[in-house]
């Protein structure tokens, strides 16, 4: 087993053995010589090697070259060493049953997690109830050293079944679940007509294989579209797609060995009897659980039974990914065939189609950790900290997600001022401290439309990330299931958005973080039309106290500009009884009614920002103690958001830059990333 760099572990039972000691099954264990000791302190993947799927059948072929005994738990050493505090993490299969189907995430997941891979041998015919028990006697033992520490259980297609049915056996047990394109409605799946052919089929006539193979690659007719969009001769395209499939055939020995006619026809009467042992338990399924749904996938009608799922499962979230297959961990997006050095070689590229992208999703398949991150599904505890469980976006998460909202700052071309010591207004953010903790307290424009050049110029410049303070309808839907898909906040909640509570804002203040507090929350946002960069502050003195008790330095800022990209048009809808709007206040912002303001789009102009002088608050904590002192600079925080947006909105009237014309115009002259000027400060 060397050459795949696992150790196994006897089915039903965990790495808690020492040097030198043997588990039940009689497999010799060292985890401290096999696992290796190093653990990487960046997750960015450009530090890790690429794994393709040329990887998943060297390493199949390794793992099967001497199969034989019970099911088994592995893990691999790229997985690295996990930390104390690292929650349990284990892989259920597919039909394959080797148990490598995160092999391009082992990684990244071994710097979050203890990754345990269950691996079912070729002959080994386990029944899944058996399964289950297996996994559940597993499940408890970790439970059992760790009860405080939820334990992961990603299930593939078959393995997807085997989660749900050990977390229907445990609704006790903390467990989270993720499941890709689960086999639960594998009732309905189009292989359930290949059962009683692949009985009288003779073994040199495996005619499924292909099939598999083609439900792990992606559909092969989009190799000729992607060769197609690429603007290839029709002879050059028809010609290089059977070189592509001879190639991929080549895999085709190794998939046989995997899965022969006898274990590929009992994993489908196995999927069968799954299907219908999980549906029956549902509805005691009391974990939380999130689904990745394939939008290609040949095996199962996923996409109705994911919603279904949701539906049934009370604590449930869905991602789709459009171009993926049913292998959703080794999916490419799309491949097609290009010679390269005198060969065919297989690249890996993305259908240019204009649909929103979930985090995580990428050119080469998706990305697990990065989704995790997105959904806020990684917790360490029993209740998910989002200060302490919060992962940063490594420096490439940053520019993916990133990259498709920079347009925004091209066609708002932002001018952003900040006050020195001295109080001298200068151009950037050199007046901006460098160390927390901060608070930046704001006006908050229509829809919040002011924070994507705020978040970007921060980290562009500074390498600041903001924690912004963010509704609670971002973070989780209404108990009645009202509120649209959550997906769309995946990209503000992996960037570090918090869901607004006094503790959030505690522990963002304790870690000395840099925060983005609106004290006019959702109802400034969603104004109505004639209440432009009107504040709706509430009448208590909330953050002026929590920072001082923390030394934090205030950053009033004013920002102007919404009134120059778009325009108010009727309200459309009436959301009251959809949101709560800060049902802990009193006065004319507790009675006001939420609405979703309609919007006219205008010949772009300009944003603008202003970043007051930061007001110290450390050595202050006693003082602002008492009520009338924090409320007083309560009240000067706001006027100085209030001077900062009638600054800006006085002094934009001079910028001859102002409409976005001009400004074309300038960078048409003097180069695209040349920064355009604006008024005199």
């Amino acid at each position: 087993m060397a050459a795949t760099g696992a150790c196994f572990v006897a089915g039903g039972f965990l790495p808690v053995f020492g040097r030198g000691m043997k588990s039940a099954g009689g497999l010799r264990t060292n985890l401290v010589s096999v696992r290796s000791s190093a653990v990487l302190t960046d997750l960015d993947e450009a530090a890790m090697e690429r794994r393709s799927l040329k990887d998943y059948f060297e390493q199949s072929k390794e793992l099967i070259r001497s199969d034989g005994g019970p099911p088994r738990w592995f893990s691999l050493l790229e997985c690295g060493s996990p930390s104390d505090s690292s929650p349990l993490l284990l892989f259920l299969p597919g039909i394959d049953g080797v148990g490598l189907g995160l092999i391009k995430h082992h990684q990244r997941l071994g710097k979050l997690f203890d990754v345990w891979c269950l691996h079912i041998p070729v002959e080994d015919r386990t029944s899944f109830t058996e399964l289950v028990k297996l996994v559940e006697r597993t499940v408890r033992s970790a439970n059992y050293r760790s009860p405080n520490k939820p334990i992961y259980l990603v299930g593939e297609s078959l393995g997807g079944c085997l989660a749900l049915a050990v977390a229907a056996r445990n609704p006790d047990i903390d467990l989270a679940l993720i499941l890709a394109n689960p086999a639960t409605s594998f009732n309905k799946s189009p292989l359930q007509s290949l059962m009683p052919l692949l009985s009288l089929m003779p073994d040199k006539l495996h005619f499924s294989l292909p099939l598999i193979l083609g439900l792990i690659t992606g559909d092969p007719l989009r190799m000729v579209i992607t060769n197609a969009e690429k603007g290839l001769p029709l002879q050059q395209r028809v010609g290089e797609l059977p070189l592509g499939l001879a190639a991929l055939s080549s895999y085709l020995s190794v998939l046989s060995d995997i899965l022969p006619r006898e274990t590929l026809l009992w994993k489908l009467k196995m999927l069968h009897s799954a299907s219908s042992y999980t549906n029956s338990r549902l509805h005691a399924v009391k974990a939380e659980i999130l689904i990745l749904s394939s939008g290609k996938d040949q095996l199962l009608s996923i996409q109705e039974e994911c919603e279904r799922l949701n539906r049934a499962l009370p604590n449930c979230e869905i991602r789709k990914f459009t171009d993926s297959g049913h292998f959703l961990f080794l999916n490419f997006y799309c491949a097609h065939w290009c010679k390269t050095n005198g060969s065919m070689q297989l690249v890996a590229t993305t259908l240019h189609n204009h649909q929103f992208k979930v985090v995580g999703s990428k050119e080469d398949g998706i990305d697990l950790v990065t989704i995790i991150k997105g959904v806020r599904f990684y917790r360490r505890t029993k209740y998910l900290d989002y200060i302490l469980d919060y992962i940063p976006p490594t420096p490439s998460e940053f520019k993916k997600v990133a990259e498709p909202i920079r347009w925004f700052n091209s066609v708002t071309c932002p001018v952003m001022l900040s006050t020195l010591e001295d109080g001298k207004i200068v151009r950037g953010l050199a007046g901006i401290p460098l160390e927390g903790p901060a608070l930046f307290i704001g006006y908050h424009m229509l829809l919040g439309i002011e924070t994507i050049p705020l978040v970007l110029q921060f980290m562009d410049e500074k390498n600041i990330l903001l924690r912004g303070i963010a509704h609670p309808m971002m973070f989780k839907r209404s108990s009645g299931g009202s509120l649209p898909d959550l997906s769309p906040y995946d990209v503000i909640r992996l960037v570090g958005a918090v869901p607004v509570s006094g503790i959030n804002f505690y522990k963002l203040m304790s870690s000395k973080s840099h925060a983005l507090l609106y004290p006019g929350g959702m109802r400034e946002a969603v104004h109505r039309k004639g209440e432009e960069y009107k504040l709706f502050w509430p009448e208590q003195s909330e953050f002026v106290r929590i920072a001082a008790r923390f030394g934090a330095k205030i950053i009033p800022f004013g920002v102007v500009g919404e009134d120059d990209v778009s325009q108010m048009d009727q309200i459309k809808e009436n959301t009251r009884n959809r949101v709560k709007l800060r049902t802990d206040s009193r006065g004319e912002v507790a009675n006001q009614e939420l609405h979703m303001p309609g919007i006219l789009p205008k010949l772009p102009g300009r944003f603008y920002y202003l970043f007051g002088k930061p007001i110290e608050t450390k050595g202050r904590y006693q003082e602002l103690r008492e009520k009338e002192k924090a409320h007083k600079l309560y009240l000067q925080v706001k006027s100085e958001v209030e001077s900062n947006i009638a600054y800006l909105k006085e002094k934009r009237k001079s910028d001859p830059y102002r409409n976005i014309l001009p400004r074309s115009f300038y960078q048409a002259t003097h180069g695209f990333t040349s920064e355009v000027p604006t008024f005199e400060f």
